[in-house]
């Protein structure tokens, strides 16, 4: 059954969840975050690529805490984001920190 369900993703592009750190005000409530978000997302098929790390800037770049998560497609991450478990998340997380959230779509 495993291929078949192989076969059903075959095309189809994978979409990716990038967010961007530019700040953190209150790193409690970004740790109590994480606790929640990293199982929400898991669980709605996101597989983490990049947590954090270092980070190299070029041109207009900014060094910031970088995190990329791949999903089945652009729709499972917006998915993702509109799960109530994340939704959860989002309310622990209240303001801990300014950050750019994109959703895109990969290529086939």
């Amino acid at each position: 059954m495993e291929a078949d369900h192989h076969d059903a993703e075959v095309g189809m592009a994978k979409g990716y969840w990038i967010a961007t750190y530019r700040s953190v005000s209150d790193p409690d409530k970004l740790a109590a975050y994480g606790k929640l978000a990293g199982p929400a997302l898991q669980a709605a098929g996101g597989r983490f690529l990049v947590r954090g790390g270092e980070v190299t800037a070029f041109e207009a770049g900014l060094v910031e805490r970088t995190v990329l998560i791949e999903f089945p497609s652009k729709q499972a991450a917006v998915d993702a984001y509109h799960s109530d478990d994340y939704q959860r998340a989002l309310e622990v997380f209240d303001g801990a920190a300014v950050r750019d959230i994109r959703l895109v779509e990969g290529l086939d």
